[in-house]
């Protein structure tokens, strides 16, 4: 349904100059909801972004605005007046004006600054203090506190008198003077309070911020919002689960572009140049082949042996691979492990004795199978299927190995586990390989 009002409203804009038919745009935007009205914005040309926002509901506005990425808030900034644009800085929350100020060049965050508000300029700088990766760099500070000491009838109307402007209500938090957090108090425990003069304090729970760690709470526990709290146990802001979001879904894709030797980008796939593309991609590719020098040096040393015995030769990419994929099986699981909480490194010893009882049955069963397929199929002689099966069971064995013991020594040295992914591990596995490889060659077949 979503999809055919956005592909109407993309109708009604391609014939905009013809028909201004305004009205019924504004018609069709109001039935439509903040991400998939952005999702129009980002395919529209820069001229017909400002006639399409002026369109839009005023409550409308800001949450589509929050919506587009970077380069596209860059560019409908440039067609808005001042007092367009400061309509939109004032509707946003908190959080959000902060991670646009971010994103833009400074001669754009000038003029956006210039139209907040004093309390809203202060809030925004208040923010920019805190680490990028921190819980603090993504937590609003537009929340409801409400006094220990007050009773649910008057936490009620303070609710409903400022209640508006807070991103959220569902849960308040409960402070004293100095601010510090005493607890949290949900609204619902707040409506279904039959004693209005018993004291908010009493229906109270404490909760307890690296962004990631904080999302994670949100995720694990099911919690609305998290109150993030400084040194002093003071409440400065709360993260809210949209936020979290977010946070999970791009560390996700920082480790995905990590695992597959990328440097992370922030930015949609057609909004990258070639150039930021090839940036991203080419400093791994040129460390990885690099890396792979190590195994020619190990061929060259046995290039005698395989010279006896050229059969060994068409056996390689195979094994490489086997060990690779094994490698990538094992630290993929792993890093997802961890990353959810799962394992720590602490559990290294449990991990390593599990991954070497599955190493052993996966690389059993792959050795046995290709014994027989090298003896039916490919008609070579037992002693050199021997060779190479034993290899095989090896090469699994220790690729899972490498496999868990890389990511778990990155995370104790505080180091992204995502980092010796698959490409990392790849290479390595490819010289133990060949090293396996070829001494069992010699001690089995004598070369």
């Amino acid at each position: 349904m979503a999809n055919n009002t956005i592909a109407v409203l993309r109708q009604m804009l391609a014939s905009l100059d013809d028909a201004k038919k305004y009205q019924s745009l504004r018609d069709v935007m109001s039935t439509m909801n903040a991400p998939d009205l952005a999702a129009v914005f980002e395919d529209l040309p820069e001229e017909k972004m400002p006639v399409l926002f002026r369109l839009c509901p005023k409550d409308l506005a800001a949450d589509v605005f929050a919506e587009l990425s970077p380069e596209t808030q860059e560019a409908l900034i440039r067609g808005l007046t001042d007092r367009e644009l400061k309509s939109v800085v004032e509707e946003l929350c908190v959080d959000d004006a902060t991670d646009l100020v971010e994103e833009m060049p400074a001669s754009v965050v000038k003029r956006i600054l210039a139209q907040a508000e004093p309390d809203t300029r202060k809030m925004i700088n208040e923010l920019l203090k805190y680490p990028e990766d921190s819980a603090g760099g993504v937590m609003t500070t537009e929340f409801m506190e409400l006094a220990p000491d007050w009773t649910v009838r008057s936490a009620m109307d303070a609710i409903r008198q400022n209640g508006i402007d807070k991103e959220t209500i569902n849960n308040c938090y409960v402070t004293r003077k100095d601010r510090t957090l005493v607890g949290v108090v949900s609204l619902r425990a707040l409506v279904l309070e039959k004693n209005e003069q018993r004291p908010v304090e009493e229906l109270s729970v404490v909760t307890s911020t690296d962004r990631e760690d904080a999302a994670q709470l949100i995720e694990k526990y099911g919690y609305l919002a998290l109150p993030v709290v400084d040194k002093e146990n003071r409440l400065v802001g709360i993260l809210t689960v949209d936020d979290a979001i977010s946070i999970l879904q791009d560390e996700a894709s920082e480790d995905i572009a990590k695992m597959n030797a990328m440097t992370p980008s922030d930015k949609p796939y057609f909004k990258q140049s070639m150039r930021d593309v090839y940036k991203s991609r080419i400093p791994w590719l040129l460390f990885l082949m690099l890396s792979a020098t190590f195994s020619s040096l190990v061929i060259r040393g046995y290039e005698s042996a395989l010279a006896a015995v050229t059969v060994l030769t068409a056996y390689i990419p195979m094994l490489t691979d086997a060990g690779g994929n094994a490698g990538s099986q094992s630290t993929s699981t792993i890093i997802r492990s961890m990353a959810v909480g799962d394992i720590t490194p602490h559990d290294l010893p449990r991990i390593i004795w599990r991954e070497c009882r599955v190493a052993l049955m996966c690389g059993v069963t792959l050795a046995v199978c290709n014994f027989f397929k090298m003896l039916l199929l490919d008609r070579i002689a037992a002693p050199v299927a021997l060779v190479v099966c034993v290899t095989l069971i090896f090469t699994v064995l220790l690729s899972q190995l490498i496999g868990v013991l890389l990511p778990v020594i990155a995370e104790k040295f505080k180091i992204d586990p995502a980092v010796m992914a698959s490409p990392l591990i790849t290479t390595i596995v490819d010289t133990t390989t060949l090293l396996i490889y070829f001494n069992v060659a010699k001690m089995v077949l004598h070369i």
